[in-house]
């Protein structure tokens, strides 16, 4: 019995090893399997894996490319700049990590917000900028803290730099975040502080400027620091833009015309290079190019000399009496206009039931063509403009280059205005009036101009050419085609407009330079921003000064240099400035005596003359 229970014991124990065992067996042969599985058919797989925990590939943006001025100067570059960057999927704890940081370094809430805000909207292992331009100090002090703070990267990189800050701010423009609407799947768009062009030449070349990225393939250890590189793939830089500008000549130009707002634009009368295009006041692009801040862009908005407007394209003003040459030149292609002939100029010149009035109250008395420009005066050209007629004067000046976009590659060029019977009609669906042809005569009424067009007009005047303006220097110049002008009519302009600095009675004599080396000519410009009643003419008018500033004439000056052998054109305005005489024909002449004294087309520097800028009075 006994031993029946034994052998009973015996067998269940057995059964139940059995059992043990096969399932140690299966238990063995799955972990076999499983083993199998992940180190031969998906070992390939979990390697990759592996290698991206350890291995961290990071995109390298590129140098931009520079722009430089005619010789090589440089306009806007590139220098060392010290970031702290966070990448969010590295730290447990964003906001403590921030915190911790900004013990080191100045975190302001305005940078924590965008920091998390940025954290939220883009990928977990992408770094996210916290501060640039960080002193070498604060910089040291990161990187040592780094091994305690998970989550930051201490980078060195490159910001953008505008050596001569606002007087290439409208020129070269600025740099600045990507725009959400320019972001795509290019990872260059996405790297932290990665800036694109924003306005001016940074923004017409941008994709020129940019270059490519390149990558680097790092190893890393468990908080995400930097073990060795495995390999790497070097950024192209971005090819540099050559311009026709000269560095020396735009920064003087810029600072002649001072406080005031303005324009200056000087042009190789050859060829159409833009040597200089000057507009103030400006805006510091280096502040741009980083991140401005709400006050300060505030006030570039709130300012009344508009400084966020490029005057040299953009501004549009009526020209005044700088167009009269144009008018003339219309009666002389027509036969209207004998240069002997005169016109008495009483200081009125009555049409219907207004009265026309001339600038110098008294009146010229009788002035033939010469004189009408050498002193300016605008009955001539209220008799002249009625014989002529609209259409003439509206063709002419569309052939100097009024009234049209002349295609320089900055954003905002505007194209003027040559008002004409069929522009009123569209704009309106009234008729012309005589009196309007008269306002049109001396650059008033509906007529605008830029200052480059005027610059260009000059140009044309003294080539007989339709030359066109250059901004880059590597661009082809084209000859240009005739006017189809007759010479002889382009003579008597630039006679007249020699002596409206050397004659006595020349509205710019008060501007004229002893040095026959340094002689200019040109004409003078005024154009009211308002009308004039009748009962302050009856009064007298007041002076400029005793206006407030936005009521006060715009000054105008076109002319060029050297008298002898035209090289350079210029065109300058200054808003508000009063008369073109006082306020526009000074600064042209010293920014020409500047111009031949450095010798900018040939490059032979003599002694340059004193720089005076001028006062803004308020």
């Amino acid at each position: 019995m006994r031993e029946r229970k034994d052998n009973a014991r015996q067998r269940i124990f057995s059964r139940r090893a059995m059992m043990i065992l096969g399932g140690q067996a299966v238990l063995g042969a799955g972990l076999a399997a499983r083993m199998y599985d992940l180190s031969v058919q998906k070992g390939q797989t979990y390697k990759l894996l592996a290698d991206r925990n350890r291995l961290s590939l990071r995109f390298l943006p590129p140098p931009r490319g520079r722009i430089v001025d005619r010789f090589g100067a440089e306009l806007a570059s590139n220098r060392p700049d010290y970031q702290v960057h966070v990448v969010p999927e590295q730290t447990t704890d964003l906001v403590g990590t921030l915190a911790k940081l900004g013990q080191l370094i100045r975190i302001t809430p305005a940078d924590r917000r965008r920091v998390l805000s940025k954290a939220r909207r883009q990928r977990s292992f992408l770094p996210i900028l916290v501060r640039d331009n960080l002193t070498w100090e604060d910089f040291a002090a990161i990187n040592v803290a780094s091994v305690e703070i998970s989550g930051i990267q201490p980078r060195t990189g490159l910001s953008r730099y505008y050596p001569d800050g606002a007087s290439v701010g409208h020129l070269v423009g600025h740099v600045g975040s990507v725009p959400e609407a320019q972001m795509s799947d290019d990872p260059l768009l996405r790297l932290p502080n990665f800036k694109v062009g924003r306005e001016g030449l940074e923004r017409s070349f941008d994709d020129r400027l940019r270059g490519k990225a390149g990558t680097q393939r790092v190893e890393v250890n468990v908080r995400g620091r930097v073990v060795r590189e495995i390999d790497r793939q070097d950024p192209m830089a971005g090819d540099d833009l050559p311009l026709t500008i000269d560095r020396e000549l735009q920064v003087t130009a810029t600072k002649l015309i001072g406080e005031s707002a303005g324009s200056a634009v000087v042009l190789d009368i050859a060829n159409g290079d833009i040597l200089a295009m000057a507009s103030a006041p400006s805006f510091n692009p280096n502040v741009m190019a980083r991140s401005i801040s709400r006050h300060d862009w505030q006030a570039l908005l709130g300012d009344p000399r508009a400084p966020l407007v490029h005057k040299s394209i953009s501004g549009q003003y009526p020209p005044g009496s700088t167009v009269k040459m144009i008018v003339a030149l219309a009666g002389l292609e027509a036969g209207i206009i004998d240069p002997a002939d005169e016109v008495y100029c009483s200081g009125r010149y009555p049409l219907g039931d207004n009265v026309f009035h001339c600038w110098k109250r008294g009146g010229h008395g009788k002035t033939n063509l010469h004189r009408s420009l050498v002193e300016s005066c605008d009955t001539y050209y209220y008799h002249v403009a009625r014989d002529v007629g609209i259409e003439r004067i509206a063709k002419m000046a569309r052939r100097f280059g009024l009234g049209e976009r002349l295609g320089v590659p900055v954003r905002g060029e505007a194209s003027g205005r040559v008002p004409d019977p069929d522009w009123k009609y569209m704009m309106t669906g009234e008729g012309w009036r005589g009196g309007e042809t008269l306002n049109v005569s001396i650059g008033q009424g509906d007529s605008l101009a830029t200052p480059l067009q005027l610059a260009v007009m000059v140009a044309r005047l003294v080539t007989g050419r339709v030359i066109r303006p250059r901004l880059l220097r590597e661009k082809k110049v084209e000859a240009a085609e005739p006017l189809g002008i007759d010479r002889s009519h382009l003579d008597l302009m630039m006679a007249a407009m020699t002596d409206v600095v050397a004659a006595r009675k020349g509205t710019a004599h008060s501007s004229k330079i002893k040095d026959p080396v340094f002689d200019f000519a040109g004409k003078t410009g005024t154009s009211q921003v308002r009308r004039i009643s009748i009962a302050e003419r009856r009064s007298g008018i007041k002076s400029n000064a005793d206006l407030p500033w936005k009521q006060r004439d715009h000054g105008l000056f076109v002319g060029f240099a050297p008298v002898a052998n035209p090289q350079y054109a210029i065109s300058i305005v200054v808003e508000h400035g009063g008369g073109g005489a006082t306020a526009a024909a000074p600064l042209a002449r010293d920014i020409l005596a500047f111009a031949q004294a450095r010798d900018v087309l040939g490059r032979q520097l003599v002694d340059l003359p004193p720089v005076t800028p001028l006062v803004r009075s308020s």
